[in-house]
């Protein structure tokens, strides 16, 4: 069998054009033509190689990443790529790096949460990258909890400054992205202090480092904290430990779109909705989701290509043996995987058209569809990555021995995305908000309040209870309107009666623990299937 193309007899068993598949899976014919450029530019360089990125050291793979994220600037500025093409490349480089969180969640951070002002000061050094950033949320005491955070940053009137701090070892930053090595400055979220009053969590822009020659600025600890999971992987992100001793900054330095304090040290509230940093999570959550198509499409192309090329079991009169992809149980795996690749790249789609969507409404102090939306993207994240996650793994299993070499990809791939599962959210916690969600909106049924969106079927709910499947034989489940009922029908009874078996508990973790274990994940999938 050596030099047969075996891959080629497969491919013309398409019964549909491929070519209009691949504008259908990037979106348009222009997003197709650019990707494809930049897929061939990156292909055809050697400056852009990763095949030995997993015997590579840690000092060396970051030390790669660091001369691919410089090069991949200067040929964005030599071949004057647009920003979407500049994206792109950035993302086609394929390792995680501290350009990740400057432009996905740095420069948003930014552009949503800062005024005009700040906006016209901070936002084109950063788009030219004079300025390095990262995002400091998480702290080693607290993650998901954003309002148990302990760094502190206390309005001093004398200076108009406030004084940045980090009272305990929990309140040190821990794990953002780019903090260890690289970054400049960092969005860090602190409690907001004026005259001994605390008003919450804030956002503020704080530079960790010097302009001339990196080093730490006076009273701020910094530094990598060290091997993650798996060979090269995330080891190529620079996640940082960050400590503040009474680090004064500008008190012009508060993003203060949504809330300011006055040069007297009084707290005011804009008249900028609060809700609208809603639409900086919607945002990056559906940057996650769109993130989970690419990675399993990855892994299933891999597992694909495997079962086409390798060939077990079956021989007859010394002919070659069956490929693995002709066995059911093979398919029955991998098919799945194939076509949830696809559903999570068209969800994707939908999300960027709800964060279009909700952040018009918000500007226009519409907040209607703010709670769906955000089980919509805490859902999706949860339900995408976790399916990921297991079908990397899963796709590592099709591929027998050879899945588990390093050379396969697939054991990286799994090591890089697995992570996806924890930030921006655990993705427990998370289904347990989509859960509350839905127990709301059915507690609300006979109130007049009519649900919208992706819950507008719960207005049938009486009817939709009484429901009886119409299917009488295979082919009527090629009618879309019959596979959407039954799921309608199907998610509202299991809400109504997970809704009635709540009201039993009068403890709120016991009632946690019943969604988790009979409802929450069951209901989404129901939805989004």
């Amino acid at each position: 069998m050596d030099g047969v193309d075996q891959l080629a007899p497969e491919r013309k068993k398409a019964q549909f054009d491929v070519d209009e598949m691949k504008i259908v899976w990037a979106g348009s014919r222009h997003a197709f033509q650019v990707s494809d450029r930049i897929a061939r530019l990156v292909a055809s360089d050697p400056a852009f190689r990763k095949d030995n990125r997993a015997m590579l050291s840690r000092k060396e793979l970051f030390k790669n990443t660091l001369r691919k994220a410089a090069y991949a600037w200067k040929r964005i500025i030599e071949l004057r790529l647009s920003e979407e093409e500049a994206s792109m490349l950035r993302s086609s480089v394929d390792e995680p790096a501290f350009t990740d969180l400057h432009w996905g969640m740095f420069v948003p951070a930014i552009k949503g949460q800062g005024t005009d002002e700040q906006h016209q000061k901070w936002l084109p050094l950063a788009y030219k990258m004079e300025i390095i950033g990262c995002y400091a949320q998480t702290e080693l005491g607290h993650g998901s909890n954003v309002q148990g955070l302990e760094t502190t940053a206390t309005f001093d009137p004398q200076t108009d400054e406030f004084v940045v701090h980090s009272p305990t070892l929990t309140s040190s930053k821990w794990w953002p992205g780019g903090l260890g090595k690289v970054s400049t400055h960092a969005v860090v979220y602190a409690r907001l202090i004026t005259d001994g009053q605390d008003h919450g969590v804030n956002g503020f822009i704080v530079q960790l480092r010097s302009l001339e020659d990196h080093s730490p600025l006076p009273g701020i600890t910094i530094g990598d904290i060290g091997m993650k999971f798996g060979n090269g992987a995330y080891n190529t992100m620079d996640n940082g430990v960050l400590r503040f001793e009474h680090v004064r900054i500008p008190r012009n330095q508060m993003l203060m779109r949504v809330s300011q304090v006055t040069r007297e040290g009084k707290y005011v509230q804009s008249n900028v909705p609060r809700q609208l940093l809603y639409g900086t999570m919607v945002y990056v959550r559906q940057t996650i989701v769109a993130d989970a198509s690419c990675a399993l499409s990855r892994a299933v192309c891999i597992a694909t290509r495997y079962s086409a090329v390798r060939r077990q079991f079956g021989s007859k009169n010394g002919g070659p043996e069956t490929q693995v992809i002709d066995y059911k149980t093979q398919q029955n795996r991998l098919f799945p995987l194939l076509a949830s690749a696809y559903a999570f790249r068209f969800v994707g789609e939908w999300l960027k058209w709800l964060y279009t969507d909700v952040t018009q409404r918000l500007q226009a102090n519409d907040f209607s569809t703010l709670p769906e939306a955000h089980a919509c993207t805490a859902g999706l994240k949860s339900l995408t990555t976790t399916a990921t996650a297991d079908g990397i793994e899963e796709c590592r299993k099709l591929c027998g021995g050879h899945g588990y070499l390093c050379s396969s990809g697939l054991p990286e791939l799994f090591a890089v995305y697995v992570p996806a599962c924890t930030y921006e959210g655990d993705n427990i916690v998370l289904l347990l908000q989509v859960a509350r969600f839905l127990m709301k909106t059915v507690s609300q049924l006979g109130s007049g309040n009519m649900p919208v969106g992706t819950t507008t079927y719960m207005g049938r709910a009486e009817q939709l209870m009484q429901c009886h499947c119409g299917v009488q034989k295979a082919e009527d489940w090629l009618n879309p309107s019959a596979i959407l009922e039954a799921f309608e029908a199907r998610a509202i009874r299991m809400s109504v009666a997970c809704a009635q078996n709540l009201s039993k508990f009068t403890n709120q973790e016991e009632g946690n623990l019943f969604i988790l274990d009979i409802g929450s994940l069951k209901l989404f999938r129901l939805r989004v299937s």
